[in-house]
């Protein structure tokens, strides 16, 4: 009998020892640690998470036992927490449950700013949701192919019958990994699914279904990670990412034949000459417009060159967006000698932030062809005019700023401007 109870109490101390050894909750390795991953949960606080578009974090969120909590109290206008830190290249990695007929959702490159009332009009989601029993806790609500569990909310889905998902409640481990626009999904291991953002496929996609009065949906390169309170009760827990690195690409912006790759907003002229250059002009309106790329620009080494036939009153924009014809963002100024080429505007708020020395002014050649490069790099921006720099300067705003680059169309009539060799060379 004692030799009964000795081996029994050594296998009871075994199996505590074994589950000790086990991998802890919300932390991290040694080799984790090594190869660059970060908590964003540290399993007993909400430090780094807040408001979407706030300060604070003020709900309905919480942390219970170890997890980051979804009370269930959110709705589709309200009930979003975000990162304090924005991302752009990552693998980020997680677990999660939900409640039975649950809905929620894993969203990142997400833009905040007060015209953007919720997260995922900007945001892709990887959508988290059950299934099984959704329509039977939503009023017999069925899920289209596009909502399901594991999709690119409205724009992939995976092949369902090789799906591994696990039921409500209990647990499953989820991955995004964002590398320089390629774009794999993974569920319990898993590939859901996997494209290429910004692709003519991902536009045509964008452009035709859920997301086509979405202008802004998904075209950011970098942005905070968001999880969803839909509703419904669900859980969060060894929430992880690391950053990847960014590569460099270069590309022509105008194509010299044709308008491919930008955007109208209003209706002031744009079109291609027949010497292959982009023409700027004012149309019978006599308003504002700009031309806008169709792909955000975040840090990037921009060259143009661009003559001035009638009021070059023009400029460039840069990490800037387009509604109508009112734009949010910076203008490197294009504009007649005396009025400041090369310096930054800001198209809201505070105006001049940095003009161009005086003594500057004469560097600009009007009827003629003149070399503007812009580069922009985190805070900074610095621009030069036929090879003279013209401004430096550092700016938080900036720094924060997402968007395109779009050449303007001042107001008043009479402006014609050409623009050719449109270089950009992305870091």
């Amino acid at each position: 009998m004692k030799k009964t109870l000795f081996w029994l109490g050594a296998a009871a101390v075994a199996g505590l020892a074994i589950v000790s050894c086990g991998p802890k909750n919300n932390a991290l390795t040694s080799a984790e640690k090594a190869e660059g991953w970060q908590l964003l949960f540290d399993g007993k606080t909400l430090d780094g998470w807040r408001d979407y578009n706030g300060d604070t974090l003020s709900g309905p969120w919480t942390v219970e036992n170890g997890t980051i909590a979804a009370t269930g109290k959110g709705d589709d206008a309200n009930g979003y927490i975000v990162t304090d830190k924005s991302f752009e290249n990552f693998d980020l990695k997680w677990e999660w449950k939900i409640s039975k007929g649950g809905n929620s959702g894993m969203l990142y490159h997400v833009v905040e700013r007060p015209d953007f009332k919720v997260p995922y009009v900007t945001g892709p989601e990887y959508q988290l949701i059950d299934d099984e029993n959704f329509t039977e806790m939503n009023d017999g609500y069925v899920l289209e192919p596009w909502q399901r569990c594991g999709v690119d909310y409205a724009m992939y889905v995976p092949d369902f019958e090789t799906r591994d998902l696990k039921p409500a409640g209990e647990w499953n481990q989820s991955e995004i990994i964002f590398d320089n626009g390629h774009v794999t999904y993974l569920l319990n291991g898993k590939v859901t699914v996997e494209f290429d953002a910004w692709t003519a496929d991902w536009f045509a996609r964008k452009n035709s279904g859920k997301w086509a009065d979405a202008p802004e949906y998904g075209l950011a390169r970098r942005g905070v990670i968001c999880l969803q309170d839909h509703g419904y009760p669900a859980w969060f827990r060894n929430v992880k990412i690391k950053e990847l690195p960014t590569k460099s690409v270069e590309e022509d912006l105008f194509n010299g034949k044709d308008l491919t790759g930008w955007i109208n907003y209003g209706t002031e002229l744009w079109y291609v000459d027949e010497d292959g250059y982009l023409v700027c002009e004012s149309g019978p309106d006599k308003g504002y417009g700009y031309f806008g790329t169709e792909k955000y620009y975040n840090n990037f080494d921009l060259s143009l060159e661009f003559k001035q036939e009638a009021n070059g009153n023009s400029g460039v924009f840069i990490r800037s967006t387009v509604q109508g014809t009112t734009v949010r963002g910076w203008q490197v100024e294009v504009a007649p000698k005396n009025c400041d080429t090369g310096g930054i505007y800001e198209s809201y708020g505070r105006g001049w932030l940095i003009q161009i020395p005086d003594e500057k002014e004469n560097i600009l050649k009007e009827g003629e062809w003149n070399q503007m490069r812009i580069l922009c790099e985190g805070n900074r921006v610095q621009t030069w005019l036929n090879g003279e720099q013209m401004v430096d300067i550092e700016d938080e705003k900036i720094g924060a700023g997402n968007g395109r680059i779009a050449l303007q169309i001042h107001d008043g009539g009479g402006i014609k401007v050409r623009w050719r060799n449109l270089h950009i060379k992305t870091l």
